[in-house]
């Protein structure tokens, strides 16, 4: 196993890590309700997609 000769300082561990952050998802806006939904997903508030309903969604 390989041991280190040199310790890795703070600034170069930092670079290394810059692109593991979480990113947070992208919402449009649903056209038949107005909710807030991924792209490329049914509405989960109305059962609506590209302008036709998908899923029959029940008033409770």
């Amino acid at each position: 196993m390989a041991h280190p000769k040199h310790k890795t300082s703070k600034q170069r561990r930092d670079k290394r890590r810059t692109h593991d952050k979480l990113k947070s998802p992208t919402l449009a806006t649903c056209s038949n309700c107005g909710a807030a939904v991924m792209y490329h997903r049914v509405c989960p508030e109305c059962g609506y997609y590209r302008g036709r309903q998908i899923i029959q969604k029940t008033v409770v």
